[in-house]
């Protein structure tokens, strides 16, 4: 029995697990580049209007900023499909691959230069990437939207996402107003915390899809529609908040903190949700910890790259990124890292 358990566990991916990794890479690549075009587009709209680190909306008559938004839509359907077939920890950690889109994009558009410490990075992201591939856990056999309503009304993912909800006010309406403009962490926990509940109603749909698509209609029972509501409500507060991010700080400073909170409450949600860690053993929960951290210690190399290239001062001090941008003209953008919902 504990030798058919070993093989179990062990056998390969399934089928839709493949489907999910597809899925995954393919979105890296459209997200990926949909960063860099999306900043060029914030860039140019602020440097005609009002900026949207300061509240501004201008990009919104951007059609440079439109580009990559419609880039981005790809990119997030594609996303939005892998959940439907695999588990969140194989689908989220796999955003860190699009730094590789990301910096070859850098080097073409914004004339950066990666240096060795960038590349070994890089090679890091895609190390770990594979690891956490090898060892996903499968996907949970689900028959019905209500299966996953019932999970997510559980006690354990009520209080965690009570506790999101509380977090997500206090820095809104007591640190943002105060510290918005020189906190990163302000903008990057509010995207955080609410891309980790997105990404479980995202998974959610997706499974009502599949199962719609396979002839067991999902659309008549109410809990999909109202996981409709709460990934629309998720999907412009993170966007609000990560344009005001993006435009307030460097993306060198953004895009590694983003990744790490964002994928570090992505895996406590799905595993607090859907008790993925469940269906595996010891070994291959730490094997995929191991292999989050090699992707996490990539992007860290990618971020210190950049100061090393610029010269830099550190970033515990560094002003706002606007600043440095409007006092030379010049596009000092690092290698943007792609965020998953």
């Amino acid at each position: 029995m504990a030798s058919h358990s070993w093989k179990d566990a062990y056998g390969g991916m399934s089928s839709d697990n493949i489907k999910g990794l597809v899925l995954a890479l393919s979105s890296s690549l459209f997200i990926g580049a949909s960063f860099i075009v999306k900043k060029k587009g914030l860039k140019k709209a602020g440097a005609s209007g009002v900026r949207a680190g300061v509240g501004g909306y201008s990009y919104l008559y951007e059609p440079l900023w439109w580009v990559g938004m419609i880039t981005m839509i790809v990119g997030e359907i594609a996303n939005f499909a892998a959940y439907a077939f695999a588990p969140a920890i194989l689908v989220t950690p796999l955003g860190a691959l699009s730094i590789i889109i990301s910096a070859v994009l850098a080097h073409i558009i914004l004339r950066e230069k990666l240096h060795i410490f960038g590349i070994l990075g890089c090679v890091l992201c895609v190390v770990g990437s594979t690891t956490i591939v090898l060892h996903a856990p499968q996907e949970r056999p689900i028959e019905s939207v209500t299966e996953v309503w019932d999970l997510a009304t559980e006690p354990a993912f009520v209080l965690y996402a009570a506790s999101v909800l509380i977090a997500v006010f206090i820095i809104v309406f007591h640190y943002i107003p105060s510290y918005g403009q020189t906190h990163i962490m302000c903008y990057i926990g509010v995207c955080s915390l609410v891309g980790s509940m997105s990404v479980m109603s995202v998974k959610a749909i997706g499974i009502a899809l599949k199962l719609t698509l396979s002839g067991m209609n999902q659309l008549v029972y109410p809990q999909t529609w109202a996981f409709t509501l709460i990934v629309l409500l998720c999907v412009i507060t993170q966007m609000n908040y990560l344009n005001k991010a993006l435009d307030t700080f460097n993306t060198a400073v953004v895009s590694p903190i983003y990744y790490v909170m964002f994928t570090s409450l992505t895996i406590l949600a799905s595993v607090i949700m859907f008790k993925d860690w469940d269906r595996q053993n010891p070994s291959q929960i730490i094997t995929e910890l191991c292999g989050f951290v090699t992707i996490l210690s990539g992007t860290f190399l990618l971020h210190k790259t950049k100061d090393m290239v610029d010269g830099q001062v550190p970033l515990s001090v560094r002003p706002p990124k606007h600043m440095d941008d409007e006092e030379d003209g010049i596009d000092h953008e690092s290698i943007p890292l792609t965020l998953r919902r």
